[in-house]
């Protein structure tokens, strides 16, 4: 874990660097890439099967610049709300990344800035966050490793990392189920197994559905690590 840390981490900084450099030459040649915008909601905001919330609903939205080739993408902004021990309701975030093909695989890096808004004094209400997607499809079965690393977490937790595997299965063109299973560790936390079960399904070219069921193996959950049933909507523009 500690070398795909090392290897993961200074790529994504150096594409978080490049994000803050480029988004204003991004604003300045809208006719150059496509922008999109993404907004969405759920019954309850879940990251790494944890919720967010407190199993409270959620919404959020992001704006996103992709270069012409596919290559590089941009997020100037994006947010969502959250219940964080920060005493924080809003998470503001940007991020960049490139996504590419090796060996027949697609590989996505990104290197994410979260800042979390009217937090408590003296809480720590920002960190830097860095992912790798590696993902091959087979006839209908579509097959995912994540990989997510941060040098010092928001509020309490320090360092942490997190591995996921993710298999789904195209019933239909619109219709997809998975199953993930992840590990997170983490510097002055609880260390935890989640996992998610469920389906989603493309209701038009803008809209998005999702049905799917959350849990760890935590003793004696809190709301941030129960089980729960989640309906999330999403709409693309």
């Amino acid at each position: 874990m500690k070398m795909l840390q090392m290897m993961i981490v200074p790529s994504a900084a150096a594409l978080l660097s490049a994000a803050a450099m480029a988004t204003p030459v991004l604003a300045q040649s809208s006719n150059q890439g496509d922008w999109s915008v993404t907004l969405g909601a759920a019954s309850d905001n879940r990251s790494k099967d944890a919720s967010k919330t407190n199993g409270d609903p959620y919404a959020y939205g992001t704006v996103t610049w992709t270069s012409p080739s596919g290559l590089f993408y941009v997020a100037p902004i994006g947010l969502e709300t959250i219940d964080s021990s920060t005493g924080s309701d809003l998470e503001l975030q940007t991020y960049a990344g490139i996504k590419t093909k090796v060996a027949g695989f697609g590989l996505d890096l990104r290197a994410a800035y979260k800042y979390q808004t009217d937090a408590d004094p003296g809480a720590d209400e920002d960190a830097i966050e860095f992912t790798a997607n590696l993902t091959r499809n087979f006839d209908r079965i579509q097959t995912r490793i994540q990989v997510q690393v941060s040098p010092d977490g928001t509020g309490s937790v320090r360092d942490w990392q997190w591995v996921e595997g993710r298999v789904g299965y195209e019933v239909t063109d619109r219709l997809v189920g998975s199953v993930a299973v992840g590990r997170r560790e983490q510097d002055n936390s609880i260390d935890y197994t989640g996992w998610n079960a469920g389906f989603a399904y493309k209701a038009t070219d803008a809209i998005d559905l999702d049905l799917r069921w959350y849990d760890t193996d935590v003793s004696n959950p809190t709301d941030q690590y129960a089980g729960q049933l989640v309906a999330a909507v999403t709409f693309k523009f």
